[in-house]
């Protein structure tokens, strides 16, 4: 009796284990079936001087600081997407030459700079404003909102980059003026014919316009209403797609960034007026790179970052009421180069090819950047 009771246990413990084993396959197939590649890897750039772009640098000297965007250490590129940041929205309306601009741009932010990238199949793009210039967005939207926007198509297809909308008036934002910028920006055309109406392809680098929300639904909540309900819907898109940009420090863990994203998904319905959902094909989500003394993990570290436990979610997220599709655009990181005074460079030996390099690998990130998800 002894030996039946036994092998009575062993037959359920044996059952038991099938069923595991049965389970943790289904799941694994399931995770295969939903899991979206990531199409947007990229970083915001400051260059060495704080993000101000006032120097012009030789290509030797930018490459001795950066190569690690470039190359991840087996010649391909970290990232598929770079975002110089910032440019003054109120020079730029006003065409301004002076000590650190011409025609309305930081004179850092040259066409050898930007082919640097673009030769080795990293889209580059412009982005206006930044908490810094949030007055000049202001006083640039009031003044001439069209001119502004066709300033910037100007500027686009001049130097042949995408432009982002980083205007962070979180009391106040002038979205009549923004209306009118983004108008004029999507029916520019440039003299070689080319205009900048809504590209899905992405084939056209001008035609590309984007804009930065908050980390969550609880910052710029006017600009995040607006955009999420008229300009970044799958049906009739506006904007090619939004960044939820960093918050005010790193989040601590994996959930707490994912809850940042996931109230983009959710939308607040309970807001007057409320915010939508944003289809997860519609934006990324950001975290920092160097954060104080030290680089973070998510530059050096990829086994111990944020990009590499928060993975699954962004690639696996469910719509919630917007869009069809699972999974997120991707990752932004800030800031490459020099952000801040109080921060450290990522410049030698702090490059990131330890962590956004090893997590272009992991997520085996196409360079360079193929059309995007619609919905």
């Amino acid at each position: 009796m002894l030996n039946d009771a036994v092998k009575q246990k062993g037959v359920v413990l044996l059952g038991i284990l099938g069923a595991i084993l049965t389970l943790s396959g289904s799941s694994t197939k399931a995770t295969r079936m939903t899991l979206t590649p990531i199409q947007i890897y990229g970083a915001w750039h400051c260059a060495n001087d704080y993000c101000t772009w006032g120097t012009v640098r030789t290509v030797t000297q930018f490459d001795a600081a950066n190569h690690w965007l470039i190359d991840r250490g087996d010649g391909i590129p970290s990232v598929n997407l770079v975002v110089l940041s910032f440019v003054n929205p109120l020079k730029l309306l006003n065409l301004t030459n002076d000590s650190q601009t011409s025609q309305g741009v930081p004179i850092g932010m040259t066409s050898d700079i930007i082919n640097y990238f673009t030769s080795k199949g990293i889209r580059v793009m412009l982005s206006i404003g930044g908490s810094t210039y949030t007055s000049y967005w202001d006083q640039a939207l009031s003044t001439n909102a069209t001119q502004l926007g066709i300033n910037a198509a100007y500027t686009a297809h001049r130097l042949g980059v995408g432009i982002e909308i980083d205007y962070e008036n979180s009391s106040s934002p002038n979205l009549t003026g923004l209306q009118a910028f983004i108008n004029a920006y999507r029916s520019y055309v440039y003299t070689d014919g080319k205009g900048t109406q809504y590209d899905a392809t992405g084939a056209n680098p001008a035609a590309r316009l984007t804009i930065d929300l908050a980390a969550g639904d609880r910052y710029l909540i006017a600009i995040c209403q607006k955009a999420t309900s008229s300009w970044l819907l799958t049906t009739s898109p506006v904007l090619d797609y939004a960044n939820a940009m960093v918050p005010s420090k790193q989040p601590t863990s994996a959930s707490a960034a994912e809850g940042n994203w996931q109230e983009h998904v959710d939308g607040k319905p309970q807001y007057s007026p409320p915010i939508p959902p944003l289809a997860p094909a519609k934006f990324t989500g950001s975290l920092y790179i160097v954060t104080g003394n030290n680089p973070a993990p998510e530059c050096t570290n990829f086994s111990s970052s944020l990009e590499n436990s928060t993975g699954s979610y962004v690639q696996t997220v469910t719509p919630n009421g917007a869009g069809t599709t699972p999974g997120m655009l991707g990752y932004m990181f800030w800031a490459a180069e020099c952000p801040s005074t109080r921060a450290v460079c990522t410049t030698p030996p702090n490059s990131c090819q330890g962590g956004v390099g090893v997590g272009s690998s992991t997520y085996s990130i196409p360079v360079p950047m193929p059309a995007l998800r619609q919905n």
